[in-house]
């Protein structure tokens, strides 16, 4: 397998369809992957919050009261639910830096077209442009 993630030689390289350069792509490439880190950092601690909540779980008189119990529940249930949200989110950045190992990344998905550096910038994980966006909460 070659650094650029063909197994041909640069073959992904020639069928490249990106409006983006190589320089671009890098900067696109920087930008996810800081994302992605972060957003891992951020299930961790959530995760540990987790895990320290059950190692606490007895240690507090307040504990033993039903309503303080339910609060308890609700948040680890919040916690739950931002770690999979978090997931979610890091998988759309994984699958947005595989777009740009197969020259493909900043192409809208449903109309083809470039989707512009601003949005992308914006939202770099994006697979849709604005205007397939608004087309799509016009169907719904």
């Amino acid at each position: 397998m070659e650094l650029d993630g063909t197994k041909s030689g640069g073959a992904a390289r020639a069928a490249r369809i990106t409006p983006f350069s190589d320089e671009e792509l890098e900067e696109f490439r920087v930008l996810i992957e800081e994302k992605r880190v972060a957003a891992v950092g951020e299930i961790e601690a959530m995760r540990a919050q987790i895990d320290d909540a059950r190692q606490n779980e007895g240690d507090s008189a307040y504990s033993f009261h039903m309503a303080d119990a339910g609060t308890d529940a609700q948040e680890l249930e919040k916690l739950y639910l931002m770690i999979a949200r978090q997931q979610k989110y890091v998988g759309y950045l994984e699958r947005a830096l595989e777009r740009i190992q197969n020259g493909t990344y900043g192409l809208c998905k449903v109309t083809g077209k470039p989707i512009p550096k601003e949005r992308l910038l914006a939202v770099p994980h994006t697979e849709i442009s604005i205007e397939a966006k608004k087309q799509q909460q016009k169907t719904r």
